[in-house]
């Protein structure tokens, strides 16, 4: 990968360098289903049988042959026996007759059409049918959900709840998924302490750690805390080093802008090699990427919300490709503005947002001041309105582009 240490990258340019210089880890295992889920496939899977395998009612009625229909209804039909499912009508039935049929059960060889109970009557054996039927009508054909060979997860998809439940029903109960990546996580800064701690003169709770771990909760990965690290080039150097030897990621907040105190570049560079640390993108200009011997190493902004924003963007789509996936597009929501929206043109920019539904038409508002060091700006907040680089100030009724955070954690 290039260094580019002078350059403001725009988001996507950053996105797509970072993505080409993450290899996926190598390996797989094999899982069972309900182990595999939220895991990326290591190899493609392919139906080994037919669903359903036999041609199924798809409703509670009658089944009979279409041909023994003649004329204008009613239609008189014998009661012949009963398929329910698991438990199919295996005797032939004779021309003219009919079996009883419920939802799932084996639609059998010699008949072809099930007609709901509610257009039947019944007296004793005698089936009477008021209303005329299609063949075919009601019956799910063998294959109907999927046919024998078909595709049911592709390689590097991601595995969800509903895959597993196909993958179940076609009689797999296990599935080769990619290696959990390990992601170290730290903050470095003086001023910096964990929650419940004393605060001395000057310090300030930590809250990047716990939060960037939250975001990434969702992944399928392992998240290594290394704590709070002293802004000096030596501890830096420890904590980089023992993490590299344990981590195919490591995450840092604070440290990559540039003050005389931040140390974390510098050492970086040292021990492997930095790509970029500057971003055309408001908040979280200051993030840099780049290369330890073992691991891939982001450095992102000290201020929260710049630490949130950039891992939303860049960091989770790059453990995506580390995980073996292919990274997912962010969904992508137009609403219309309620109030103005203050842009200074020159950098891409991500604003919170509360995304509402009125009247069936999607409204959004700023979450009040946006600097970069309120969490407070999240606290009602339910997506980021997504502001071109080249903008200014919005007029509200225009349509934006939002991006809920539903689609985004």
């Amino acid at each position: 990968m290039t260094q580019q240490y002078d350059t403001a990258l725009d988001l996507n340019d950053a996105l797509t360098a970072i993505l080409a210089d993450i290899e996926p880890i190598a390996g797989s295992s094999l899982v069972p289903l309900a182990q595999a889920v939220a895991g990326y496939a290591a190899r493609a899977v392919d139906a080994p049988m037919n669903l359903p395998p036999f041609p199924a009612s798809a409703m509670d009625g009658y089944a009979l042959r279409s041909r023994d229909l003649q004329g204008a209804p009613p239609y008189e039909l014998v009661l012949e026996g009963t398929s329910a499912a698991g438990h199919p009508h295996t005797s032939p039935t004779p021309p003219g007759g009919c079996i009883r049929i419920f939802t799932g059960a084996a639609v059998p060889d010699d008949l072809d059409t099930v007609v709901i109970q509610e257009n039947c009557s019944v007296d004793g054996a005698r089936v009477t049918l008021h209303n005329a039927a299609e063949g075919g009508a009601n019956v799910r054909p063998p294959g109907h959900d999927v046919r024998a060979g078909g595709r049911l997860i592709e390689a590097g998809a991601r595995i969800s709840e509903f895959d597993a439940g196909w993958l179940a029903a076609s009689g797999i109960d296990q599935v080769a998924v990619r290696p959990q990546p390990t992601v170290g996580v730290f903050s470095t800064g003086d001023e910096l302490l964990d929650a419940g701690s004393l605060p001395g003169p000057g310090q300030i709770f930590d809250a990047n750690r716990l939060t960037l771990a939250l975001l990434l909760r969702g992944l399928p990965v392992q998240i290594r805390d290394y704590g709070i690290v002293a802004d000096e080039a030596p501890s830096i150097r420890r904590v980089l080093t023992q993490a590299d030897r344990e981590c195919h990621m490591i995450l840092t907040s604070g440290g990559v802008s540039v003050g005389d105190a931040d140390w974390v570049k510098a050492v970086v560079g040292e021990l492997g090699a930095l790509h970029l640390w500057k971003l055309n993108l408001k908040p979280g200009k200051p993030l840099a990427y780049g290369r330890l011997p073992q691991s891939a190493f982001f450095g992102l902004p000290g201020n929260p919300v710049s630490a949130i924003v950039t891992a939303l963007m860049l960091v989770r789509p790059a453990l995506e490709r580390l995980c073996g996936g292919t990274p997912s597009q962010p969904l992508t929501v137009p609403a219309l503005l309620r109030g103005e929206l203050h842009h200074q043109p020159g950098r891409e920019e991500f604003q919170r947002g509360t995304l509402t539904l009125e009247d069936g038409t999607l409204h959004v508002a700023v979450t009040g001041d946006q600097s970069s060091n309120r969490l407070a700006s999240f606290a009602r907040a339910n997506c980021l309105i997504r502001i071109p680089k080249d903008s200014g100030d919005i007029a509200p009724g225009a349509t934006v582009f939002t991006l809920p955070f539903r689609g985004l954690f």
